[in-house]
């Protein structure tokens, strides 16, 4: 399958790298040099599968573009990698809240964001093979279907969200670390701080209402998800 990755950069001279380099990898790229277009592109059938995005652009932020892209029903379900020299922890953490799926600082190793891509397709082109549909209390989960319900109301989650909440059920009752949690849902080994992980349980959590309580903290180790929380409260 060939995938189609939207660049989002205004700086034509990385825009040519990062093409050049995509389609020797056997990519497909469309190309924005502003917000606008991005949102125009990102929304323009065939959808990318996959969008590379600056923070910095002419018109509207990235940060912008992500809002508009996240809370429109056609572009909602496209990942998204930031690709910025914002690299603050703030600006991480922001990025997150807005469900961007990974974060990469420039200058940047152009193998290192080519594995970050193949890694963030491969979580968002699979069914998560080790999680199966189901309900578990208040929460029912659909594969295939990529849905989400909590209480009967359905909850919109990113890929990343559904891989990190599909990886705690499936091992429901043990403890995941969250070394564990980072290699399952970015695939790749980073240098990306622990911290993250616990960025996107909080959002997580906060997604997921009463059932959110599932998800314990088990201090020092990790994560475990425990039905047995919400049935008992």
């Amino acid at each position: 399958m060939s995938y189609l990755i939207l660049i989002v950069e205004d700086e034509k001279d990385l825009v040519k790298s990062l093409e050049y380099n995509l389609r020797k990898e056997g990519y497909q790229t469309r190309i924005a040099y502003d917000g606008q277009s991005a949102i125009k592109h990102a929304g323009k059938s065939p959808h990318p599968d996959l969008i590379l995005l600056d923070l910095m652009l002419p018109d509207i932020s990235g940060t912008e573009v992500c809002r508009r892209l996240k809370g429109d029903e056609a572009t909602k379900h496209i990942p998204v990698i930031m690709v910025t020299a914002k690299g603050s922890e703030i600006d991480r953490v922001v990025g997150f809240e807005l469900g961007v799926d990974d974060y990469v600082i420039k200058p940047f190793i152009v193998r290192e964001l080519l594995l970050r891509v193949r890694a963030v397709l491969r979580r968002t082109g699979m069914t998560t093979g080790e999680i199966s549909s189901g309900t578990f209390g208040s929460l029912r989960i659909d594969v295939p279907a990529h849905r989400v319900w909590v209480e009967n109301a359905e909850i919109k989650l990113t890929a990343l969200e559904f891989k990190l909440l599909g990886t705690l059920v499936a091992r429901r009752g043990r403890v995941q670390s969250r070394e564990m949690l980072l290699g399952e849902a970015w695939g790749i080994d980073s240098d990306i701080n622990t911290r993250t992980v616990d960025t996107h349980i909080k959002r997580l959590r906060g997604k997921l209402g009463v059932s959110g309580r599932c998800i314990e903290t088990v201090r020092g180790v990790g994560y475990r998800f425990q039905q047995d929380v919400e049935e008992n409260d």
